[in-house]
């Protein structure tokens, strides 16, 4: 974008009282232009598709679908465009579908008017963002997402061994217990060590303690 040319920017938004209280807000930054504006997500990608703006400020809640969906289906079409989900509920299924969608922010509606000019700003100039009352028990599932993932990488044999480690038994012990010789078993620890990036079996035992603990407070 040249250095003097507006943000481009696509309102979409189903109440019509809303959706135009948006457009006046960001038509009166002198660097921001409203180039289109949507009220349902078949409508929003459309207009998307038409008018290829900078940014698409989505609310997550549409008559025909969900905000979530029309920002995947705009950014699969073009990723160069940015979306920033404003929406009236901060929920972490939402946010977290909002990012796994490939939005840029994700804002409540009850923040000043401002926060929202800056908000879109931000996006539009590659920066990402998430409201301060969320992001915190977003990051922590997205922390907890991540552990995870990280015992996900072991093979079946290397959980049921892992297990075994944090009963405490020896190599010799999980050898006779699943059928295998002591090299062989000596060779998965060293495996499993390797990928949960661990040095020592005492760690990969707490670990996995830790994620049992974890599933527990969850219920």
């Amino acid at each position: 974008m040249a250095a003097n040319a507006k943000l481009k920017i696509l309102i979409v938004d189903d109440h019509d009282i809303v959706r135009r209280g948006l457009a006046m807000l960001v038509s009166r930054q002198e660097d921001l232009s409203v180039v289109a504006e949507a009220g349902t997500a078949a409508d929003a990608v459309k207009k998307a598709r038409e008018s290829v703006p900078d940014v698409v400020v989505m609310d997550i809640r549409l008559p025909d679908g969900s905000g979530i969906e029309a920002c995947r289906d705009i950014r699969d079409e073009n990723a160069d465009i940015k979306v920033l989900m404003l929406t009236t509920y901060g929920d972490e299924e939402a946010v977290m579908g909002s990012i796994m969608a490939g939005a840029s922010g994700y804002l409540l509606k009850k923040i000043r008017s401002e926060e929202i000019v800056d908000a879109i700003r931000l996006v539009g100039s590659g920066g990402s963002l998430l409201d301060p009352t969320i992001t915190a028990s977003v990051l922590e599932r997205v922390r907890r997402g991540r552990e995870e993932d990280v015992l996900a990488q072991l093979t079946g044999q290397e959980q049921k061994i892992l297990e075994s480690i944090a009963e405490g038994q020896t190599n010799r012990e999980i050898a006779d217990r699943i059928n295998l010789s002591d090299e062989t078993v000596k060779n998965h620890v060293s495996s499993i060590l390797g990928k949960l990036e661990l040095s020592r079996r005492s760690q990969a035992a707490a670990l996995l303690a830790e994620r049992r603990a974890g599933r527990d407070d969850d219920r």
